[in-house]
């Protein structure tokens, strides 16, 4: 018997299929909804290979009700949701931002709209840390707290703090009206994660990001310099006020951010707090150059870069205070960056084409192995 059964949009791509695969290996059951913009399929398989659950996949625009509402209806074991789908570069949301307007607040609110036809009351979201904008604006809030002012610096964090707000409202709204006619309302939850920059992979090899086109993030960038998929490195801008005047930022590995998540999801089904708002990270600040240093340890060689402009509206220091998420969750980051970029490298080193390949046979009797080890 399933703890419970649980809607993951954006499902098949990089927080998504690891925070599946910590609900499967917990006794929950999950069902994925996914446009496959930005990520694969395969996603899919590598979890089932991992754990030996298949989640249900259904391909899914978040901005399709119809489709939704057909998923809900299928499924109407679903009692929770957790909505990772949207468009996430920070860079490009400045140039195409009617795009992530329509995409990241449209469809979180037509999800909420086909989560309240099929009675879901349960929503965590995949918020993020860029809804604090640049906190060294206020004295004292390195590491950042969760009662920081909000105040994002790009079109990405408006349409986080969007989502946050229309998530407050519909919770608080569902509760209002059914206190007025009666009814029990404590069943109507949100958590709004912050967090902070994902990294690494499954310590198999077997799982790790695989974004179609472009990457946007430091660490999967710098894979693809490691395999001379691309040349060099930009770092954009070192006149930051930081001891290497690069940017400082807070790197959590991917399987603490899922079970972040799956900490969260707890909560609101025992403890039914209404809206709560919780950061995950490590609490550890990391420059650029730290980073890129510590990657190439572990590739073996100076890896290649070039110091470019600052790009439009990013911010000296996301580093969390996640003592809230420690007390309240009982959660915190246990593996380290160096775990992360082990763990990245050997992800890239052996899937050079992602989830276009098929995993090293050499991985999956590891894998096996180990698994027969734990039996």
């Amino acid at each position: 018997m399933a703890v419970g059964t649980v809607l993951v949009t954006g499902g098949t791509g990089y927080i998504g299929s690891f925070t599946t695969l910590a609900l499967l290996e917990n006794g929950y059951d999950v069902v994925i909804v996914d446009s496959l913009l930005n990520s694969s399929q395969a996603a899919v398989d590598r979890i089932e290979l991992i754990c030996g659950k298949r989640p249900t996949f259904y391909q899914v625009d978040i901005t399709d009700e119809a489709g939704l509402d057909n998923v809900f209806s299928k499924h109407p074991e679903i009692d929770s949701v957790i909505h990772f789908a949207a468009l996430k570069a920070v860079g490009e949301s400045g140039e195409i931002p009617l795009e992530y307007y329509r995409v990241n607040v449209g469809g979180s609110i037509t999800l909420l709209r086909s989560m309240a036809k099929h009675n879901v009351p349960n929503i965590v979201f995949s918020s993020s840390a860029t809804v604090y904008g640049d906190a060294t604006r206020v004295p004292g809030m390195i590491p950042i707290p969760e009662n920081c002012p909000i105040g994002p610096t790009n079109t990405y964090g408006h349409t986080k703090v969007m989502i946050e707000t229309v998530i407050t409202d519909h919770i608080e709204a569902e509760r209002r009206k059914a206190k007025k006619a009666g009814k029990p309302f404590e069943q109507w939850n949100g958590a709004l994660l912050r967090y902070f920059n994902p990294c690494g992979a499954h310590p198999s090899g077997i799982m790790g990001e695989d974004p179609q086109g472009v990457p946007y993030n430091l660490l999967p960038l710098l894979g693809k310099v490691a395999t001379g998929e691309r040349d060099k490195l930009l770092v954009f801008g070192d006149d930051y006020a930081s001891k290497d005047g690069t940017a400082i930022r807070d790197y959590i590995h991917v399987l603490d951010l899922a079970s972040g998540h799956l900490a969260a999801l707890n909560y609101l089904r025992e403890k039914k707090p209404g809206v709560k708002a919780w950061n995950l990270g490590s609490g550890r600040g990391s420059t650029v150059f730290e980073m890129i240093k510590a990657f190439s340890k572990v590739v073996g060689r100076d890896l290649p870069y070039q110091v470019v402009d600052r790009r439009h509206g990013d911010v000296l220091d996301l580093t969390a205070n996640p003592a809230l998420a420690n007390k309240e969750l009982n959660w915190k980051t246990k593996l380290t960056l160096e775990d992360a970029c082990a763990d990245l490298w050997r992800w890239v080193e052996n899937n050079p084409k992602g989830y276009r390949q098929d995993p090293p046979a050499e991985l999956l009797e590891k894998l096996k192995a180990s698994k027969a080890a734990k039996n």
